[in-house]
């Protein structure tokens, strides 16, 4: 049995970053990842490079399969550069699927061929699978697709259906509407993106449309199956045909193969492994980073997890999980849509004072540059302190706008520092000034 100071399951965002950094330190270090293709993590391989490459092709009018060709370019080099990366400095990589056997103790295995494995600490990077919702039919038809399969397409479906209407769902629809598709979302809800306000969730679901999807709301769907040459959902009694099918309907942590059964490693009531403020587990020196832990499913909540387990196993920092806060995120619909902090209708449920303020992209100067005058950017303020309670930016940019936001939250800056900032011209970012003119 081979002897690590760190041992890593899984190449994800947080694992890979740990495990080159502390053999940097000079560690005794070790990372298994049974499939070549994931390579580097679910980020660069089949989640937000891929996806966001074929949003930047659809934009720039390639063909599907000139986009197609773009995306697997992309992801091989970035596959390529991150094995290069780690094993140049000095990681053990194990081409192998990992079962734990003990607390401590991990047998790889790789074909026939199998070893153990042990270290002083562990590190458990799986990530996330995609959740099957028990309709029948799904997984027995064929052209059904998972966000991971539905990228490996040969074909462009003339008419495409997608079950989810999150943000997987949704980024999907836009890409291939923007492709050509014929694009059907089915939402069980009767709203769109329920947790942004409804005027914001209207505007989105309005340019979806005339971006030309289609979107059947408060839809349960009963059935898939094969027709002909194609796949056909049945929803409210009603059939409605596809050449395929995408079911985006949320991830859950990959914990099924780990084999936790033979350790004291608890799982939440959600099925994710229960880690604490510094990501460790209910076994000592056992941690578990990324969406397997259970906390927010984005490459750079990962990113902070690896942060949190560094300064643990090294001493050079106390920060923790329960210093994270005013995490930003971006939907890549068209166009962006982003958020940080309270929404309104938060703030109301909440009985925060505070004060509104939006400001529709339409009347700002870098929009009709753009050319492209869809959007509004809204803000909370606290009229008291004068601090921001949150952001939603629907717009050009929102997605590095937010930023600038977050760090102002995360560092009690009053809304007035943006109110007087000086920002470059034309810009975006120069429209905070009029946003926050309370």
């Amino acid at each position: 049995m081979k002897t690590y100071d760190l041992l890593v399951i899984g190449f994800g965002k947080a694992g890979k970053t740990l495990a080159a950094k502390m053999s940097s330190l000079g560690k005794k270090v070790a990372l298994v990842e049974k499939d070549r293709e994931m390579y580097g993590g679910t980020c660069i391989n089949v989640a937000c490079i891929p996806t966001k490459t074929l949003i930047q092709a659809a934009e720039k009018n390639l063909s599907f399969s000139q986009a197609m060709h773009l995306k697997d370019t992309v992801t091989a080099r970035l596959r390529q550069k991150n094995e290069q990366t780690l094993t140049g400095s000095g990681v053990d990589l194990y081409h192998a699927a990992a079962r734990f056997v003990s607390d401590k103790v991990v047998e790889i295995a790789a074909g026939t061929e199998k070893e153990r494995l042990t270290a002083e600490s562990i590190v458990i990077n799986t990530g996330s699978v995609t959740n099957v919702l028990p309709i029948p039919g799904l997984l027995d038809s064929r052209y059904v697709y998972d966000s991971t399969g539905i990228q490996f397409l040969s074909e462009q479906p003339k008419r495409l259906g997608i079950i989810g209407g999150g943000n997987i769902g949704l980024e999907f629809a836009s890409l291939y509407a923007k492709l050509g598709s014929q694009v059907t979302v089915f939402e069980y809800s009767p709203q769109l993106l329920s947790r942004f306000d409804k005027e914001v969730a209207d505007l989105a679901q309005t340019y979806l449309e005339e971006d030309g999807v289609h979107f059947v709301l408060s839809a349960t769907v009963e059935s898939v199956a094969n027709k002909g040459q194609g796949v056909t959902v049945t929803a409210a009694s009603k059939d409605y045909a596809f050449d395929a099918l995408l079911y985006a309907t949320g991830r859950k942590p990959a914990v099924a193969e780990l084999g936790l059964e033979n350790t004291g490693i608890k799982l939440t009531d959600r099925g994710a492994v229960q880690v604490d403020e510094f990501c460790e587990t209910t076994v000592k020196d056992v941690y578990a980073v990324g969406d397997v832990n259970g906390g927010l499913q984005f490459t750079y909540t990962s990113l902070d997890d690896f942060r949190v387990v560094f300064g643990k196993l090294t001493g050079s920092s106390s920060y923790n999980l329960k210093e994270r806060r005013n995490v930003p995120s971006s939907i890549f619909i068209q166009p962006p849509l982003s958020q940080v902090g309270l929404t309104e209708k938060e703030a109301q449920a909440a009985h925060v004072t505070y004060k509104s303020q939006k400001l529709p992209v339409a009347s700002m100067p870098r929009g009709h540059v753009n050319n492209d005058l869809r959007g509004l950017y809204k803000v909370l303020i606290d009229p008291e302190s004068k601090e921001i309670l949150g952001a939603t930016l629907f717009g050009a940019a929102s997605q590095e706008n937010i930023n600038l936001i977050k760090m102002a939250m995360d560092n009690n800056i009053p809304y007035t520092y943006i109110k007087n900032q000086i920002f470059t011209h034309p810009s975006m970012a120069e429209n905070l000034n009029d946003l926050f003119n309370f």
